[in-house]
């Protein structure tokens, strides 16, 4: 008989296990479902695009015809609002009834709005999906003024929107430095300077303690904890995701800010499968679970999920992701899991040159590196080996890293 599987979510994960669905199992029915309006495009070019750099052609990846060329039934503005595991089938948002033999999740997550007051005011953006990318560009073209919230690897990005548009802004951060679960102050010191030179101001030990509006509910000013004001009529926020796991109550699938798979990307309901960064993963390197939002890890985990349906068990998920980011002169590059660990190393080579590694028990976990990239691959190589190496920090340091000055490997 022919199997049916359905797909719910066309990002990079949900679109990888579909092509890779039709190109191992010709025949099979393949349904992809979404709830937005157009079909898969490119998340990493989207802050391109919100910056000006990009008309919006290059960022669609998948057209429509696409999937009608791989006879795929793609769903756009399709909301799923149930899944019954036991009788194998989904509801959508129009009462539609779908069955399926196996079903992949890859639902992603919505923006998590900061819980102050005005925080919806007109003027307040998430950045997320192409839309969000659309209504940023509009807006910031016109703003003098902004001010952005949240001190991560998406909230750079809206700053390096505002230096692109012209946006005088403040940077608006928790702790002392940008990513401090990651960077050092002086790792972090490349990147504010950077964001200086392009109008963007850090301001360190801040946040928001409310937004002021004007008349016509339009943003015009952050208030932070500390009552410093700053006028702002344009304002970015990204402090994270709230992942999109409701269509799962009442399943029975282990989840907890995420939904729980294992190395083959199976959750606990038999048949169902998740991919992407809505899951809680079992990293095989790691030894534990693990999350992991960007874009290389989506499509991979998708393809895994993938194989797994068609062939159970026959491939697991192990992988070293890497997120890099080229808003700068320099470029910038983060691996596996660097805000974790029970050690770490770190120098600076120059002005734009510098490179962080954590361990834990021993083995690399995660890194940063900045100016110069050329390590990572002998990085990655080592946290794939699972190589006890943390007693080896000035080998691993030096400026042009040989594998071979590493003493051997010694019995665990």
């Amino acid at each position: 008989m022919t199997q049916s599987y359905v797909i719910i979510g066309d990002g990079i994960a949900g679109s990888s296990a579909a092509e890779t669905l039709r190109e191992e199992a010709p025949d099979a029915d393949i349904t992809v479902i979404t709830d937005e309006g157009e079909a898969l495009y490119n998340r990493i070019l989207i802050k391109e695009f919100a910056k000006g750099k990009l008309p919006e052609m290059p960022i669609s990846i998948h057209e429509p015809e696409w999937y009608e060329e791989r006879d795929i039934d793609l769903r756009l503005n399709t909301l799923v609002t149930n899944i019954d595991p036991e009788g194998h089938r989904l509801k959508t948002h129009e009462d539609e009834i779908i069955e399926y033999d196996k079903l992949l999740v890859s639902t992603g997550g919505t923006p998590t709005q900061l819980p102050v007051e005005n925080s919806d005011a007109e003027g307040v953006h998430h950045f997320w999906t192409f839309q969000d990318a659309r209504s940023i560009r509009s807006h910031a073209e016109e703003a003098e003024t902004g001010i952005i919230v949240g001190a991560g690897l998406l909230g750079i990005d809206l700053a390096a929107i505002c230096g692109a548009q012209d946006v005088e802004a403040h940077y608006l951060m928790r702790g002392d430095c940008w990513w401090r679960y990651a960077l050092s102050t002086e790792g972090a010191e490349i990147l504010h300077d950077a964001m200086r030179e392009r109008g963007v101001e850090p301001v360190f030990q801040s946040g928001v303690d409310h937004f002021e509006t004007d008349d016509d509910g339009h943003v015009t000013a952050a208030i932070d904890p500390n009552g410093e004001r700053y006028e702002g009529d344009f304002v970015g926020i990204a402090i994270g995701l709230n992942f999109n796991t409701e269509i799962l109550q009442g399943t029975g699938i282990e989840r907890d800010g995420g939904i729980f798979v294992d190395e083959y990307m199976r959750t606990s309901a038999d048949d169902i499968f998740a991919a992407g960064d809505i899951t809680r993963y079992h990293d095989t390197i790691l030894g534990e679970r693990a999350q992991n939002g960007s874009w290389d890890s989506a499509k991979s985990q998708g393809t895994v999920a993938a194989k797994n349906m068609l062939d159970p068990e026959s491939e697991e998920f192990r992988f070293v992701s890497s997120y890099s980011i080229t808003h700068f002169d320099f470029p910038f590059l983060s691996f596996g899991h660097p805000t974790i660990g029970d050690d770490e190393c770190e120098r600076k080579y120059s002005d734009t040159e510098w490179r962080r590694l954590a361990f834990k028990d021993g083995k690399i976990v995660g890194g940063v590196l900045i100016g110069d990239l050329s390590p990572q691959s002998a990085y990655k190589q080592l946290m794939r080996e699972e190589r006890v190496v943390a007693d080896q920090k000035e080998v691993l340091l030096q400026q042009d890293v040989d594998l071979d000055d590493l003493a051997p490997s010694q019995e665990q």
